[in-house]
């Protein structure tokens, strides 16, 4: 069985409020090209489709128009878990319709999907996180464990009276959950488990929403299943690669850099060919590069300018950092954007001045919004939006302040 793993699409994301749905789709093409290519089999997406739980039109356009490429008519299965971004009962909304087409979706945890043809092939035994599926006369079975949400892991847990020990049994609950469903691994099927999690030692970056609380949302290697003959896992946009007893457990990554500190990611998906009671032999398939991030640190004004008149047509997002004794005038930030499209920010840094010293300078003559906005500034390189301004001054108990 031809097998390829792929996750994190965040259909419908953007930097910095520019639209990325021409770089997804360019990016669904060259997957479909992947699968047609390798004649997979079978197709696992490991959460995170969505990047919001109430997409915009567009990326459910998107996403429709390529499940039917992919699924071939129903004859390639795909089976598809929700992420920490997505509305598990949006997904699994338009099951009636997927089903036709051997689309297989796993909204939450109590999930069970129905016997029955599905496209070309059939599902032969399921319950609560598993499936059996017999593609072309071979059987796979496949214990999937979408992400749960914070609502659902207090259900499972129930209060637990320090982080110690809510991380402790986070990570154990993970690990009885896989140990239930994985008893249903025989050896004479494919064995295979997925999971939207996050792994303990896993290499973030700032374009994931984070699923942990204070570090207790972590699972360690030792309560993933080891008798999977493949675990493929969602969340870190970032390719990762582990080994729990000599079986491959694989973060595929987010197939588009889709931040600054995501710029030099090799994005990829991962292929394997199956068969029961073997070993597989993994195989990353690296992406296109379908628009470029950059950043350009400039070591004055003019130099800048050069620079965006030099690089006025090269296909990229830009992020530019200027060292200066000055502030830039409007004019010439105009001139930047007028020569070099797509500049997300420009961003000064006074010379013989730190970050750090332009945070803390006259710090109390500051006013509470003042320094909120200058934090947020600070961390995130981007001014906040006034609503989320608002937001915090109404936590904050002076939202009627001014």
């Amino acid at each position: 069985m031809r097998v390829i793993h792929t996750s994190d699409w965040h259909l419908g994301k953007t930097l910095e409020g520019n639209s990325r749905i021409e770089e997804q789709e360019a990016f669904l093409e060259e997957f479909c090209k992947i699968v047609e290519d390798k004649q997979v089999d079978l197709i696992l997406h490991a959460g995170d489709i969505y990047d919001v739980s109430n997409p915009p039109a567009k990326a459910e356009e998107l996403l429709y128009k390529y499940l039917r490429r992919l699924s071939n008519n129903g004859n390639r299965a795909i089976v598809i878990i929700a992420g920490n971004h997505d509305n598990p009962e949006r997904l699994e909304a338009i099951l009636p319709l997927a089903k036709e087409h051997g689309i297989i979706i796993y909204g939450t945890l109590n999930t069970i999907i129905e016997k029955g043809k599905y496209g070309n092939f059939e599902v032969i035994d399921s319950g609560k996180g598993y499936i059996e599926l017999e593609i072309r006369g071979e059987k796979t079975v496949i214990a999937a464990l979408p992400y749960p949400s914070e609502r659902r892991l207090n259900e499972v847990l129930g209060n637990l009276d320090s982080e110690e020990s809510f991380q402790q049994s986070y990570s154990e609950r993970i690990g009885e959950l896989f140990n239930e469903i994985s008893s249903n691994f025989r050896e004479d099927t494919i064995n295979l488990a997925m999971s939207h999690l996050y792994v303990v030692g896993g290499e973030a970056t700032d374009s994931e929403r984070a699923i942990q609380l204070g570090g207790s949302y972590v699972v360690e290697l030792k309560h993933l299943p080891d008798t999977a003959q493949y675990v493929a896992l969602g969340h870190l946009h970032k390719t990762q690669k582990y080994l729990n007893n000599e079986t491959p457990i694989i973060y595929s990554g987010s197939p588009i850099q889709y931040s600054k500190k995501e710029r030099n990611n090799k994005n990829s998906v991962y292929y394997f060919e199956a068969h029961p009671g073997e070993k597989v032999n993994v195989e990353r398939l690296n992406l296109s590069i379908y628009k470029k991030i950059e950043l350009w640190d400039c070591e004055d004004i003019q130099a800048a300018i050069d620079l965006c008149r030099e690089k006025s047509s090269e296909d990229a997002w830009v992020y530019i950092q200027i060292h200066t004794d000055r502030i830039i005038n409007q004019d010439e930030i105009k001139e930047m954007k007028r020569l070099k499209q797509d500049i997300i920010e420009i961003k000064p840094i006074l010379k013989g001045q730190s970050d750090d010293e332009e945070i803390t300078n006259n710090i109390t003559e500051k006013n509470l919004e003042e320094l909120f906005v200058m934090f947020y500034k600070y961390k995130n390189e981007v001014e906040p939006t006034q609503e989320l301004t608002e937001i915090f001054l109404q936590l904050a108990g002076e939202g009627d302040r001014k």
